[in-house]
């Protein structure tokens, strides 16, 4: 019952932040440990829950690589990636915590080019581990918005009479952003 446990929490002095949090950090949680056996069954390539850290750090590296390691810990499942939104700093960001061993789903992608800062990041974060000779089984994500995309230009295409092409831009850009993802993770620096 959530009423009785917000009622709870804020009994304890939690404030509408901290109440969020508790609740939040205990049903990821939830869901983590339910998902776990399709985590170990696949070997870590499946079976993650993500949880965001606050979207008002967006455009502060440090706050977000701070929240992003605190959720992480708190959490403490190996099938949990904390979100961190593919701004400048949030790309930023996502490098110091794939070095830091924290899983990263990294939202908000809308382009080839900001996927491919994602993808760099995400290498030159296990390249920094590699150096470390710490393991390299920090799992990732990167999260491309296709239909929000496709909204957007669909409108301006209706707009100018133009049909052929609705509901082609979104996958267009995907395709692009695939091929990168090809290029990225082959060859000599990926192998290393």
């Amino acid at each position: 019952d959530y009423d009785r446990e917000i009622t709870d929490l804020f009994a304890q002095g939690k404030d509408a932040a901290g109440v969020y949090e508790a609740l939040t950090l205990r049903e990821v949680g939830a869901a983590a440990d339910i998902l776990r056996p399709v985590y170990d069954r696949t070997q870590g390539l499946d079976g993650y829950v993500s949880l965001e850290v606050n979207p008002l750090l967006a455009s502060d590296r440090d706050s977000t690589v701070s929240e992003a390691k605190r959720l992480f810990a708190a959490l403490d499942r190996p099938n949990v990636m904390i979100k961190i939104p593919a701004t400048p700093e949030g790309v930023e960001a996502l490098e110091d915590c794939i070095a830091a061993g924290v899983n990263v789903n990294s939202t908000l992608i809308f382009s080839e080019a900001q996927y491919a800062s994602v993808a760099e990041a995400y290498i030159r974060g296990l390249e920094a581990r590699a150096l470390r000779h710490l393991p390299l089984t920090v799992a990732s994500v990167a999260s491309v918005f296709v239909s929000r995309v496709d909204t957007a230009v669909d409108k301006l295409l209706k707009a100018k009479g133009e049909t052929a092409l609705l509901g082609k831009i979104a996958v267009d850009g995907i395709r692009s952003a695939y091929r990168r993802f090809r290029d990225l993770f082959s060859g000599p620096r990926w192998e290393a």
